[in-house]
């Protein structure tokens, strides 16, 4: 494709035909900016989904620890009720005006 390029640059050169050789030029630049656009906007895409990947892999992983710290959260609450039951029939017993409190 190269060797294709050059042999038609270099015909428009010899034979003396300068208009033809700058539309040429400015076609070939236009080629290469064009193609450079395409890898930018490639790459991009490319970086996009990276972000989109990591970003769904976030996203996982918070709810995987926000479901354990709700199971967490669920048993020490379940463990301070079984506490405060305790603690309510320790000062019920303390309380109970039928025990006698020996006093010297």
């Amino acid at each position: 494709m190269i060797k294709l390029f050059r042999s038609i640059r270099q015909n428009l050169l010899n034979e003396g035909k300068t208009s033809k050789y700058l539309k040429y030029a400015i076609g070939e630049i236009v080629l290469v900016v064009i193609g450079i656009l395409i890898a930018l906007q490639v790459n991009n895409w490319n970086e996009n989904q990276k972000k989109a990947k990591i970003k769904q892999s976030y996203i996982k992983n918070l709810i995987t620890d926000i479901t354990k710290d709700t199971i967490q959260l669920n048993d020490r609450l379940k463990l301070n009720h079984e506490y405060l039951a305790s603690i309510d029939s320790s000062f019920a017993v303390i309380n109970d005006p039928t025990l006698k409190i020996r006093t010297k």
